[in-house]
Formats: structure tokens, sequence, C-alpha cells
């Protein structure tokens, strides 16, 4: 019966906050990595955005879960329900018979072997048949536009939500990279905790996030760009009592900084480790943020003030990685960077 036998490519990147497929060069998945469950069945009940919206909200018989924590799979079973549940929403139309699918999947470049397997496991385990993978400073490299290829260097600073990938990219290949583990979650969590300690408000990590989105900074002042300041709803954390708290961008950078001195300290030794003809050519060139990360406002401003270096934020920074590894998933007969 191989007439009703058909297979379909899917590039993606299987990140710890959002997961993004693209099919035919679009993106046609651009959800939360949540997944919820049935505490009872363990099967799945919704996935992406319907399960973000039951995040910190359930009851005992329904569990959320965030199966990637700090770039790697937390939870096996659940990552691998999570990937089946968004695969299915690119192909809603062929319910009868399961495609076979050739995937390419962007992975931090710190990756343990152990970790590169659980990720292709679970690629399988959800139907995948021919996976690639692929780290995630080159898929962002390519996804900007870069001729990796070229004899020239590139550095690609990728802040996504568990981890911070940092990369010197020369002739198809990593010369030298750095994978810390923090990122936009550590983030939220300063904000989380700074609300907690200076304001007396307990917030949810949802609620954190929305902070960040609208009030996040790297900079004390951001001039003619400077956001309003935005009120936080929430209960006391002693008296329970409800509480309006405006919160300007300005306190948020103070609370960010220690976090983003971090992640400079992280591109410094980078650029430490880095070979003097291709540090010319990055200073040429600048050096690309990526990532969710690089949308905090003032960042790339921050950071080529001290490392006097241009910092340029991607076009489409979030969709970097997806991209590119869809540009692969195209060309996989010519890339030798893609691992099986």
């Amino acid at each position: 019966m191989g007439f009703f036998s058909f297979s379909q490519e899917l590039a993606m990147d299987l990140g710890t906050a959002n997961t993004i497929i693209i099919s035919d060069n679009k993106i046609v998945v651009d959800e939360p990595s949540v997944v919820a469950l049935d505490r009872n069945t363990n099967k799945m009940i919704a996935v992406g955005e319907k399960a973000k919206m039951m995040y910190e909200k359930t009851n005992d018989t329904i569990r959320t879960i965030r199966p990637l924590r700090d770039g790697v799979i937390a939870d096996f079973s659940a990552c691998e329900q999570m990937m089946r549940g968004l695969i299915k929403m690119v192909h809603r139309g062929s319910r009868l018979f399961a495609p076979s699918l050739r995937m390419v999947i962007g992975v931090p470049s710190g990756s343990t072997e152990v970790e590169l397997r659980a990720v292709r496991d679970s690629a399988e385990h959800a139907e995948g048949r021919d996976v690639y993978l692929i780290f995630e400073p080159m898929a962002a490299a390519v996804g900007i536009g870069i001729d990796v290829e070229a004899p020239n260097g590139n550095m690609i600073v990728d802040i996504g939500g568990g981890t911070t990938e940092i990369a010197v990219i020369s002739l198809g290949g990593i010369v030298n990279n750095s994978s810390i583990k923090v990122a936009g979650d550590d983030l939220t969590s300063d904000i989380q905790q700074y609300m907690s300690s200076q304001h007396n408000v307990k917030v949810s990590e949802r609620m954190a996030e929305r902070i960040k989105i609208h009030v996040g900074s790297a900079l004390t002042d951001l001039g003619d760009e400077a956001p309003e300041d935005y009120v936080v709803d929430g209960p006391n954390r002693i008296t329970a009592l409800p509480m309006k708290v405006p919160v300007c961008y300005q306190e948020i950078a103070h609370c960010l900084d220690k976090t983003v001195a971090r992640i400079e300290v992280a591109i410094q030794q980078a650029l430490e480790n880095t070979p003097p003809e291709l540090y010319a050519d990055i200073v040429n060139s600048g050096i690309y943020l990526t990532g969710g990360g690089a949308l905090l406002r003032g960042l790339d401003r921050r950071l080529t003030d001290k490392f006097g270096i241009q910092f340029i934020v991607a076009e489409d920074p979030l969709h970097c990685v997806a991209k590119g590894a869809g540009i692969a998933l195209n060309n996989i007969g010519r890339f030798q960077f893609l691992m099986r």
C-alpha cells in the first residue's frame, strides 16, 4: 500500500521557552514549549499555547510541564508527547496516516552526547525517521544569512530561554564556543525575586515574564526609547491583600544587572579564545545577537559600549535558529556540520 505513504520535511527549534517548526520554508508552528497531562492516565490534554494558559492554574487532575530546562530535556516522556502534539499541528489534514518525517533540530552547542541522544530519541519516538541535529549558533548564523562556509570569522550570541550560546564560526565549523545556563529564565527569576524582596508582592513566572516584556532593560537610561511604567497586580506576600505596584524600567535594569554581567563574562572569555585573524574579522563585521534575550531593551548598546565592538540585533531574532535549520534541511547534502 505504498500509495498511501508520504514523507514530510520539518525543521525545528526545540527551545526551552518556545518551539518553532518550519515546513515548506514557512513557519507553521510557533508555540510555547509546554504540555498539559492528565495525572491519572498521563495522556496529553493540551500542548503549546493552550497548555501555557493552564500553567500555574491547574487542579489536582492536571499537571503542566515545561519538558526542557536549561536547553536540555528534563522530562523525556513529556517532551516526546509535546513534540508529537506540535507535529500534529503541522499536518492536521492528514489524520488517517502519519507521515515519514525527515527532521533537522537545533540543539545547544554545549550538549553532551547523552543530551544529543535524548533529543534524537524523542524525535524518533515522535515519528522522525531521518533525524539530523544542528548546533543552535550555527543554525542562527545560517538563518541570519551569513555565509558560514566562507573563510571569515563571525560571532553569534544566541540568548534563549535556558541557555546562552556564544560561538565563533568560520569555514563551515565552530572554531570555539561557550554554552552557559544563564538566559531568559534567569532574567524572569530575577524579576520574581526582586518583586518579592523590594515590593513585597508575589508574582508568578508568567507575570514576571510580562514585566520583562513590558519594562525589561539592560540599561538604566534608554532615552527616547524608555517604556511606560507597568502596573503589576498581585497579593502582598505577608498579608495576602491585593496590591497594585507600578514598575519602571530603571529598577528592572538594576535587578537584571548581575545576570547580564554573567553573559558579558562569557562573551569576554569567548573573545579571549578567538584566534587573532578571526578576531579582526569580528571587529569589522560586528557580533550578532539572536534569540529572545536579544530583544531586551538596550542590551546591544550596553555590550557595544563594554567591548568596543558593534553588537547587532538580528532581524527577527526569535526565529533565526528555526530559519537556519530550515535552510540546512534544504541543503542536507551540502552542509557538513549537520549531525546524524
